[in-house]
């Protein structure tokens, strides 16, 4: 499958190679050749590269500068009217780089918000996207770039919100923004999970083709397709929607195209004269719908919107819709985003892959700013140094943890009241972890994970509400939500943790927590993304 991505992909790339560029009005070299000109002055190597660079959208602010660049460098000289003021003097004329630079990009000042409610404010420039804004906002925070960030569309008055897309323009997307509507900064798992594993996404029974009916698309062929504008694949069901400017709700046959969304207006025949367009993909956007029961009387939790960009703050003209389950919506609204956007999310989600295979290749993670800065010190002899072989660091590290829990365990025989206290310290040492959301409810951490992405093995641990001794692990696996109660368990006086009545025991939550980032054991699934939240 990703063979026929890299396929796709490659032919985009190669259309946009041989599209002209345009410099000061003037056509391109090929163009002036093709049309007979015969008089055409020999180009330097330099400017031959500049106008023939393609159209990247990764790559559009390195184009604009080296854009401004070309326009500066190319202006024929002019006569310079006072030449006893240049230098030389004896140059009768002003050279190409003495003339002034274009005007830089304009500067705003936005305000992002984190999930704690703290905010910052930053300055950037008009053609920052969201990717660079994320990425501005992960080294400020010395927080890890594992490419989940994400900026999200808030607007608490309508109880809408979409994660942006990375290359949209913030300052774009700002000014369609009320003034109560604010940027939130926080962690995204499912952005392209749908290019990982789009057996999840895309249901059978709710995907065709829109020249046949009861035609189904293979699902190894899906995406393909979704990508590729020339075939026409649609997303087709049932669903509530509310009819405008009334409170009650609809259940209508409703399909998914190109042109836009539409439903039957008798009963599931899709034949043009019983199709009514519902909202067009072009001037629009997707929102998940938050509260939708209380603040629009939706029949379930799993509703959506379809918002104009020119509607702010008024709730005539948003097109409210509710499925039946979390798969459903989901696949109406991967499939909103893919039949709007095509090509550009694959480009944008092949970036961090290809920055990474340029890369040299490393076993451990991407650190943080602040966690590089540490350097493994030994200490044994009369001077310290510095290990530089990762083996030793790494051998060095685990025999001071043993010391560690050595000593922590004769000062407790000795009666000592030092805050080492093994049992004390197995108690608390997970609040530390970016894991461990405390005391919050159940409800609580469902909104967590559904906001950070319903994938398979994100998960949060928090204090159990029933048994103020044990804990809870909250776990998606299937796009569903489970809880695991973690019970304490004494053996020969130690105090251990387990979540499968005993049967594996640990001495504190983060050997549980590792245990099952490796080995699934009574759980459906490994550990493997963790719900967390940066203070700005």
């Amino acid at each position: 499958m990703n063979s026929s991505f890299e396929s796709l992909y490659s032919t985009c790339s190669m259309q946009s190679e041989t599209t002209p560029l345009l410099h000061n009005g003037q056509l391109s070299r090929s163009q002036l050749q093709s049309s007979g000109s015969g008089a055409l002055q020999p180009m330097s190597p330099r400017q031959k590269v500049q106008r023939s660079q393609p159209v990247r959208i990764m790559a559009v602010r390195r184009l604009q500068e080296e854009e401004q660049q070309f326009r500066t460098s190319s202006l024929p000289a002019i006569p310079n009217p006072f030449p006893e003021l240049c230098s030389p003097a004896s140059s009768p004329v002003l050279a190409p780089g003495s003339l002034p630079q274009g005007q830089p990009a304009s500067k705003h000042d936005v305000k992002v918000f984190s999930e704690d409610g703290t905010s910052k404010v930053v300055e950037i420039l008009a053609d920052m996207t969201a990717r660079d804004l994320c990425q501005l906002l992960v080294y400020k925070s010395h927080c890890v770039d594992d490419n989940s960030w994400t900026l999200v569309e808030h607007h608490p008055h309508l109880g809408l919100e979409r994660c942006l897309e990375d290359h949209e323009l913030i300052v774009q997307v700002e000014s369609t923004m009320g003034s109560e509507s604010k940027f939130l900064f926080r962690k995204n798992y499912a952005k392209y999970e749908f290019f990982k594993n789009p057996m999840n996404f895309f249901p059978e029974q709710m995907v065709a083709w829109c020249q046949q009916t009861n035609g189904s698309i293979p699902q190894s062929q899906l995406l393909q397709n979704f990508l590729n504008s020339s075939s026409c694949p649609e997303i087709q069901g049932f669903l509530h929607v509310k009819e405008l400017g009334r409170k009650s709700w609809k259940k209508l046959y409703v399909c998914l195209r190109r042109s836009g969304l539409y439903c039957s207006t008798k009963g599931t025949s899709k034949e043009p004269r019983h199709l009514q367009l519902l909202a067009d993909l072009e001037d629009s956007n997707i929102f998940s719908l938050i509260a939708g029961k209380k603040l629009y009387n939706a029949p379930a939790e799993f509703g959506f919107c379809i918002k104009p960009n020119r509607v702010r703050n008024e709730t005539k003209e948003l097109r409210l819709l509710c499925a039946e389950d979390e798969q459903s919506r989901t696949c109406w609204m991967t499939a909103f985003r893919l039949l709007k956007y095509g090509m550009l999310l694959y480009q944008s989600y092949r970036i961090p892959q290809q920055r990474k295979a340029m890369l040299p290749h490393f076993s451990t993670p991407v650190r943080s700013v602040s966690e590089n800065s540490l350097v493994a010190m030994d200490f044994s002899g009369q001077i310290g140094r510095v290990i530089e072989n990762p083996a030793e660091a790494q051998s060095a590290a685990l025999e001071e943890g043993h010391a560690w829990r050595k000593r922590s365990t004769r000062m407790n025989i000795l009666g000592s009241q030092s805050p080492l206290h093994p049992s004390t310290l197995s108690t608390v040492i997970h609040r530390t972890q970016h894991w461990f959301h405390g005391r919050i409810s159940r409800e609580e951490s469902h909104r967590i994970i559904k906001q950070q992405g319903l994938v398979d093995g994100l998960f949060l641990l928090r204090d159990s509400q029933s048994n103020p001794k044990a804990f809870v692990l909250t776990l998606c696996h299937h796009q569903k939500i489970k809880h695991f109660q973690i019970l304490p368990c004494e053996d020969d006086g130690q105090i251990f943790f387990s979540l499968d009545d005993g049967n594996t025991k640990f001495s504190d939550l983060i050997q549980l927590v590792e245990f099952y980032q490796l080995n699934k054991g009574v759980l459906p699934c490994k550990l493997k993304h963790h719900c967390i939240r940066v203070a700005l």
